[in-house]
């Protein structure tokens, strides 16, 4: 049984979700919540146009929307969501998932553990529809790695290039791992609260995997635990937009390396992705790629017109280091 004085806040960043925001909102209320206090269930809506958070005061929930008048980015909004908050705990959730009965008590029973003390991140199983766990934790990305998958080289030869996604374990046991997927992403606000939270260079992607590795830096562990679970849809929001989806990614990427790997290896990445990486994903998307060709153009054609913000970015974040 957990200590009554444990306390949780949620933080929700929207952005278009449709009805998964009011369904994610639903299995909130309906999971169970002995032993813990729930004290704030945030919504941040980053502007969105479809109304999906509007009009959610029946839901029985301790619940705060934020209304953004532009979109801000993931991570400026997961900040944004987190201010005033008093819980020992925060949940970064996606909207795009469903709580099960026991998704917040068995990591908070967990987390609370005095023998759990240094563990600042757990992420437990996500599951699609058909109940079949993803294998979403990661390892903390080497230029090695970043190469590896640019080239294809973890699909061809895995066993000498490891993915940077942990895609050789099946998430069937729980254990201590680099970094767990964010959309279940359980902090400790004492964590949140030391790393001054995401970094809000990222707009979108990567800001939890930089996250995991300055809380690593910092002498905290990430925990994988296997024996909750929740749903996942994947995608999410971001399906509307595929496009942008990739200039992001390529772009997060990009900042990533220059802020945790050294120049040169960071330079290199931006042009094995500026260079060498669009004639790849090319090829992929006129075969049985998951993205378009008109797609892929697309954000590469953003990623080329955006060169002097991130190059000013990345020099902010080098010079922040």
């Amino acid at each position: 049984m957990l200590d009554p004085m444990i306390s949780l806040d949620i933080v929700i960043v929207n952005w278009n979700a449709g009805q998964q925001l009011r369904d994610c909102l639903g299995s909130i209320f309906a999971t169970n919540r002995d032993g813990f206090e729930l004290i704030r269930v945030v919504v941040v809506d980053n502007a969105s146009s479809d109304g999906s958070a509007n009009d959610l005061t029946d839901i029985a929930l301790p619940l705060v929307v934020i209304n953004n008048t532009e979109n801000l980015g993931f991570a400026k909004a997961c900040n944004q969501g987190a201010v005033g908050s008093r819980a020992e705990y925060l949940l970064f959730l996606n909207p795009d998932t469903r709580l099960f009965n026991r998704s917040l008590s068995r990591p908070l029973e967990f987390m609370a553990q005095k023998i759990r003390k240094n563990i600042g991140i757990v992420g437990i199983q996500l599951v699609d529809n058909t109940g079949k766990v993803s294998q979403t934790c990661a390892r903390f990305p080497t230029p090695r790695g970043f190469f590896s998958y640019i080239f294809g080289l973890d699909l061809l030869a895995p066993y000498f290039f490891l993915s940077h996604h942990m895609s050789e374990w099946d998430h069937m046991e729980s254990r201590q791992v680099d970094h767990v997927l964010g959309a279940f992403f359980l902090v400790r606000r004492s964590l949140h609260q030391a790393l001054g939270g995401f970094d809000e260079h990222f707009f979108m992607y990567f800001e939890d995997l930089d996250f995991s590795c300055r809380a690593k830096q910092a002498g905290w562990s990430s925990y994988y635990l296997s024996e909750a679970q929740v749903y996942h849809r994947g995608g999410g929001s971001s399906e509307q937009v595929k496009s942008k989806r990739l200039y992001y990614s390529l772009r997060s990427r990009i900042l990533y390396g220059y802020k945790h790997l050294s120049w040169w290896a960071a330079t290199g990445l931006m042009l094995g992705t500026m260079l060498l990486e669009p004639f790849l994903r090319i090829g992929c998307a006129m075969g049985k790629g998951r993205i378009s060709l008109q797609e892929t153009l697309r954000g590469y054609a953003l990623l080329w017109m955006s060169l002097p913000q991130w190059i000013t970015k990345s020099r902010e974040i080098r010079l922040e280091k």
